[in-house]
Order: C-alpha cells, then sequence, then structure tokens
C-alpha cells in the first residue's frame, strides 16, 4: 500500500512539474507612450524676444 501511495504522490510531483507545452513564453511589448512639449512654441517665442531686445537697443 506504501507504494501505490508513493507512486502515486512521485506520478502527481511529475505531471506538476511539466506541466504547459514546449513553447517559448510569448511577451507582449512594452507600449511606450510620448507626451507632447510645448517645444514647438518656444521655437517661436525665443526669436521673438531677441529681436525685441534687439529692437530696444536699437532704440537706445
Amino acid at each position: 500500500m506504501k507504494k501505490l501511495v508513493l507512486a502515486a504522490a512521485l506520478t502527481a510531483a511529475a505531471s506538476t512539474a511539466f506541466a504547459g507545452n514546449m513553447e517559448a513564453p510569448v511577451m507582449e511589448p512594452e507600449v511606450i507612450v510620448e507626451t507632447a512639449t510645448s517645444s514647438s512654441s518656444a521655437g517661436i517665442i525665443v526669436p521673438l524676444v531677441l529681436l525685441a531686445v534687439v529692437a530696444a537697443a536699437v532704440a537706445d
């Protein structure tokens, strides 16, 4: 009886150890979300500020 219980325990342990298939796991691609920045408006504001500074310097 002990051999039967031992065989059943070993069978259960072996079946859980090799559960699943042999295929490689499928990994989901990581989603990267880029946030919009206000750099496009800074590209217009900076030359306008420099133009105002030059105009103020020339006016004096």
